[in-house]
């Protein structure tokens, strides 16, 4: 071995291990963009597609596992949260292609199930899985993510689709690259990051700080992007973004006076801590759920609240005499009815939480959201894009209550979506860096040495 063999082991990259195909077997309705990124997605064998909501996520992962099912002879699993299985079958159809729903049995080339039915299949059984809102995996206890990512690492093509892969915290790229089966969560950790409390790096939940090694960041960007495209709109990877230029979003700030105030208190002040935050929620729903409620009475236009207590629910269900609760206690039939009674204008108001019913829906005929101030910026992100999306014709108005006492959670929710958007721009740029989208050919990545040789 050489000194640049010896160099170029060194990379932080994934290595091709797909299939290559010729572009004119990939489906004619695809747009350029998007059968190019299939055909990289195909070649790499196991990659991730970042792509924006209204982009086409679905029919890409379609025609990847058509092409893939028709190479190995052998049947694709898609992967999606409830709901979205119908939805993905309804997609399929557009295109001529067979998508199959099942609960466990294998009899088509290309099936589709809930993640939580994976327990019902054998990876042997499979060419491919692809894991539609793959983002979702990281909201799974710790037993459902790791079946979900041992079953993939059993299938010799994976492919992950997501808008939010890592909302605005860079090591939660782990959870994908784990599925992917290449470097796992801990190891990436300590190839590129280390601990530092100095830094405003923070993984949620576990109270570790993180930042990037003096040398590392350049080298995790190309990393992720040999195994990872990512785009908020066409020109993101070289092409015109005609056709998907979002109508304006206007965001509206209400802000919610207590009727009551804490009993050890003068008057409300701002609330620190978990406990504080809840105690505020839970003393105001009556306040917030009002003016929710008018927000959407006697509009006449579909709108969707978004709550995240039971209480919130269904007090908003009493003040709101066509809104219809979609409950974490409801049958998977009777959640996915009512999803398909919103969507074809049966239903006007639908009342929801995040964790329920944010990813992955296309809900474009809706063009108002109440929102339900929280701290997670990608539940925001989510909920606001199954209207806010490429698709819709109408400007979109969304309506976000909290009380004077949630400022703290308005100030980390507006921090988080910073972090988020220069964590989506770094991403895009190292990636037009490393690869050409124009004709989807990809630089030669001159390899950077010490000085002296």
């Amino acid at each position: 071995m050489n000194y640049q063999s010896f160099l170029e082991s060194k990379r932080h990259t994934i290595s091709d291990a797909g299939i290559a195909v010729m572009p004119e077997v990939v489906h004619p309705k695809l747009f350029d963009w998007q059968r190019d990124i299939v055909l990289w997605s195909l070649k790499k064998g196991q990659s991730a597609i970042f792509a924006d909501c209204g982009l086409g996520k679905t029919p890409m992962q379609l025609e990847w596992a058509r092409l893939v099912s028709r190479n190995q002879d052998k049947p694709v699993l898609i992967l999606a949260p409830l709901a979205v299985a119908p939805q993905t079958v309804r997609e399929a159809e557009k295109f001529g292609i067979e998508v199959q729903r099942t609960a466990g049995e294998v009899t088509g080339r290309i099936l589709v199930t809930n993640y939580e039915k994976l327990h019902h299949f054998h990876p042997s059984d499979f060419s491919g899985v692809v894991c539609d809102e793959s983002s979702i995996l990281k909201s799974f206890d710790g037993t459902r993510r790791t079946q979900i990512t041992e079953f993939m690492r059993r299938v010799p093509y994976r492919l992950l689709c997501t808008a939010t892969a890592a909302p605005n915290d860079y090591i939660e790229l782990g959870t994908s690259s784990e599925c992917l089966g290449e470097l796992g969560y801990t190891d990436m950790l300590g190839r590129f990051f280390t601990h530092d409390n100095t830094v405003a790096f923070r993984r949620s939940g576990n109270g570790t700080d993180w930042r990037f090694k003096g040398h590392a960041e350049e080298a995790f960007w190309r990393w992720v992007c040999s195994w990872a495209r990512a785009l908020r709109k066409p020109s993101d990877i070289g092409y015109d973004d005609n056709g998907f230029i979002l109508p304006k979003l206007t965001e509206i700030e209400t802000i919610v006076k207590a009727r009551s105030k804490r009993p050890d208190l003068l008057f409300d002040i701002m609330a620190v801590g978990f406990h504080e935050e809840r105690e505020v929620t839970r003393r105001t729903i009556e306040e917030r759920c009002e003016i929710a409620a008018s927000k959407v009475n006697n509009t006449g236009q579909p709108a969707v609240v978004w709550c995240h207590l039971n209480d919130e629910a269904d007090t908003m269900v009493k003040m709101c005499p066509d809104a219809e609760q979609v409950s974490g206690s409801d049958s998977d039939e009777s959640k996915e009815s009512k999803f398909e009674a919103f969507r074809y204008g049966k239903l006007r108001v639908l009342v929801i939480k995040p964790k329920i019913g944010a990813y992955g829906l296309n809900w474009q005929h809706c063009a108002h959201v109440v929102y339900f101030v929280s701290h997670s910026y990608e539940q925001y992100y989510q909920a606001v894009r199954r209207c806010w999306r490429f698709g819709q014709t109408r400007p979109v108005t969304v309506d976000i209550i909290r009380t004077e006492a949630q400022e703290r959670v308005m100030q980390n929710l507006k921090r988080k979506s910073e972090a988020a958007d220069r964590m989506f721009l770094d991403l895009v740029n190292y990636m037009n860096n490393s690869m050409r989208a124009n004709g989807h050919r990809e630089f030669n990545e001159r390899m950077e040495v010490a000085k002296w040789l």
